[in-house]
């Protein structure tokens, strides 16, 4: 009988695959990294060959680890990193172009030319979103500005578009399907999210074909089968949806009022507003957080640009550690009495700032400030973003989010000492899942459920256990000091628009 699924995890900087049985324990995984390219400062891309490779290389060894027929897996679920963009040839199926990562920058100043022009009202009214680099749209239409030919061969109807997860689908179909869910459509800056249909009018603003943009779907939907050169057999792709919303389900957050917060590459802070779409009066993003039968559920959400990408930045960049879980015992190490602020710019800040062309920063440094004391701001800084994005819901949506507890999953939420002093600076529980592949989960729940193998809503969101919850510790006036420093540190490299 086939009662396991398999769900695929393209993430910023590596792919995985984790397959689950009929009880929604995890039988065997694999993780694969793949190269950032850079081209210039503020841009960067994948190679979307490095994407496919990746994802089909970690699906055969998953099974292979799993020892399983495949002929047992009942479907397929995806779940993606949102807005990078790729654009190919319907034909050939190669790419014109390198994948356009969500963290680039590159079309910051198109972006300022056309919220000068007065479009970013109409943006926010029916995307959503804001004028902002992070998503697609700009992308799309930068790389058929940029590429020789892309432009009239896009218009001719040569070329499609697609996030990650439809690129992947598109291939492994072997061209059959060009589809996405209403979850990464709604990334797009070309969807509306209130007609839940692809807008003429934002479309016209970008010069994106529409001809160019993939059929939009339920989550959980058929999304066509895959061909069996990829696995051995052809299986059903039955559930897609962008990695934080498959978190949000994964968290089993779907009542209104309910958050999460996600710490992978960035921090992406989820909060299920129901039927109604939330208008922010504080820069965050209405958005969709899942659609089942038609019918949309609306979140708003903060994203945050670097939270795990600064641990690695540490790695990578300065070589104080070698390994990401050295940062906890470099922190606990860390003298108190120092205040060191890192403001983590890299690529700018995202919300409550939108700010895309502010850099990083460190202030508070002394002759005594070393890697110790570097390591524990690095890790604040996520607490203290979390903060800025929970403030800016509660002003937003102040009758939904009071007292919610915050439900955290994604790679840095493994570290105690960064999950208790997020819990210290929000002044707010935190509670830690035991299934930690929260991301993966809900992509898998949205494919076995609609291959009937797994459980409805109410009886999945009953199946959620806590692993831990951190509680607060810290005194109130240190909170708040502390949090004072932050906001100073921040306003010090917002770009001066005056």
């Amino acid at each position: 009988m086939a009662d396991y699924v398999l769900a695929i995890d393209q993430g910023t900087t590596s792919s995985r695959a984790i397959l689950f049985d009929k009880t929604m324990n995890i039988v065997a995984s694999a993780q694969q990294e793949f190269p950032q390219i850079f081209p210039e400062s503020g841009w960067v891309e994948h190679d979307p060959n490095d994407l496919w490779t990746t994802t089909v290389s970690t699906c055969r060894q998953t099974i292979d680890r799993a020892g399983i027929n495949v002929a047992g897996i009942a479907a397929i679920g995806i779940t993606n990193q949102r807005e990078t963009t790729i654009v190919w040839d319907k034909s050939t199926g190669r790419p014109v172009h390198n994948a356009i990562v969500w963290q680039d920058r590159r079309t910051s100043g198109f972006c300022r030319t056309l919220k000068a022009d007065g479009h970013e009202d109409m943006v926010i009214e029916r995307s959503g979103l804001l004028l902002d680099p992070y998503f697609s749209g700009t992308k799309v239409a930068w790389i058929l500005d940029n590429v020789e030919g892309a432009r009239a061969r896009a218009e001719n109807g040569d070329l499609l578009f697609g996030t990650v997860d439809t690129y992947l689908i598109w291939r492994i179909t072997n061209g059959a399907s060009h589809v996405t869910d209403a979850t990464n459509a709604c990334r797009t800056m070309l969807y509306n999210i209130r007609n839940g249909c692809w807008d003429d009018d934002l479309c016209r603003m970008l010069r994106v074909p529409v001809a160019m943009l993939p059929e939009v779907r339920d989550s959980a939907a058929d999304f066509g089968v895959a061909g069996a050169d990829f696995l051995g057999r052809e299986i059903a792709i039955r559930g897609v949806a962008g990695d934080q919303q498959a978190a949000t389900i994964g968290n089993a957050c779907f009542a209104p009022g309910m958050l999460k917060s996600t710490y992978g590459t960035g921090c992406f802070a989820v909060l299920n507003t129901g039927d109604t779409p939330v208008p922010s009066s504080n820069r965050l993003l209405t958005t969709i957080a899942y659609q089942l039968d038609g019918k949309p559920t609306y979140a708003l959400e903060g994203s945050i640009f670097i939270a795990g990408a600064v641990v690695q930045w540490l790695r990578d960049g300065l070589g104080i550690i070698t390994n990401a879980s050295e940062t906890q015992a470099l922190a606990e190490t860390a003298d108190p009495a120092q205040s060191v602020y890192l403001v983590p710019a890299f690529t700018g800040l995202g919300a409550p700032h939108w700010d895309a062309d502010c850099r990083g920063a460190i202030f508070g440094l002394t002759r005594g400030t070393g890697p110790a004391e570097i390591a524990r701001a690095a890790l604040e800084s996520v607490g203290y973003q979390t903060r800025d994005l929970l403030q800016a819901m509660r002003n937003d949506w102040p009758d939904g989010s009071g007292d919610t507890v915050l439900r955290v999953d994604g790679g840095m939420s493994a570290s105690d000492w960064a999950m208790q002093f997020l819990s210290d600076v929000l002044d707010a529980p935190v509670d830690r899942p035991v299934i930690a592949e929260t991301t993966a989960l809900g992509a898998a729940w949205l494919a076995g459920s609609r291959a009937g193998v797994w459980p409805g809503v109410a009886e999945f969101a009953a199946t959620w256990s806590r692993d831990r919850r951190f509680e607060p510790t810290m005194a109130a006036g240190l909170r708040e000091a502390k949090y004072d420093g932050w906001k100073d540190a921040v306003a010090r490299v917002l770009t001066d628009r005056s």
